[in-house]
């Protein structure tokens, strides 16, 4: 699962790949509750914008946002029919999470070493999520969230090596940016189709600090 990520601030590629400008005010690196920018599409409008969305989707029928805590990833296999995201897939809230990279353990040395996983070409990428939003009864707070969707990643000559002997391997689904406005458009069946690893551009993986 990805729990942890460095949200893209080069204006420059958001801007000559998906034509909006990059909203401000969120921090270096996203954790489950962080604020990071996102890319969505009204299918009435046709509009594309980039607006700030918290990591960890809160349904729009939920009592409080606790549920966020669970909520960071999505399997692509079961999010048609898990009450959390059914409501966003049914809707085709399909989103783009713009990234530089992310973070996830290796345990080859028999402890957990942190790793840093980008693009060959150091450019940053695009991550697919469903969003949705929720109202804070408490306080008429408009609250925009989403989550990572992700794959079995089993055979992936990169994300098979991470997370705990034993565990499913998985990883985010990277979209290409060719593949952006499809994406966003997309109905249910061609979004399930879009998510496979084998879609995804040449991935690098470096032992990265530790916080």
């Amino acid at each position: 699962m990805c729990t942890n990520f460095t949200p893209t601030k080069n204006t420059q590629w958001v801007k000559s790949s998906l034509g909006v400008d990059l909203p401000s005010g969120y921090p270096g690196e996203s954790y489950p509750g962080f604020d990071a920018p996102i890319i969505v599409k009204s299918h009435q409008t046709g509009r594309v914008a980039c607006g700030l969305a918290k990591f960890g989707l809160i349904p729009s029928w939920a009592k409080d946002d606790k549920i966020s805590r669970h909520t960071y990833n999505a399997r692509s296999e079961t999010a048609a029919e898990k009450p959390s995201y059914r409501g966003a897939w049914r809707q085709r809230q399909f989103g783009l999470v713009l990234v530089d990279n992310f973070f996830e353990p290796s345990y080859e040395s028999g402890k957990a070493v942190r790793f840093r996983i980008e693009l060959a070409s150091r450019e940053p990428f695009a991550i697919a999520s469903l969003w949705d939003r929720w109202t804070d009864l408490a306080t008429g707070e408009r609250v925009v969230s989403f989550s990572m969707l992700t794959v079995n990643a089993d055979q992936h000559p990169i994300m098979r090596q991470f997370h705990k002997p034993g565990d499913e391997k998985r990883t985010p689904v990277i979209i290409r940016p060719k593949l952006f406005e499809e994406w966003l458009s997309a109905d249910q069946a061609r979004a399930a189709e879009l998510m496979t690893w084998s879609h995804m551009a040449n991935l690098s993986a470096v032992p990265a600090p530790k916080n």
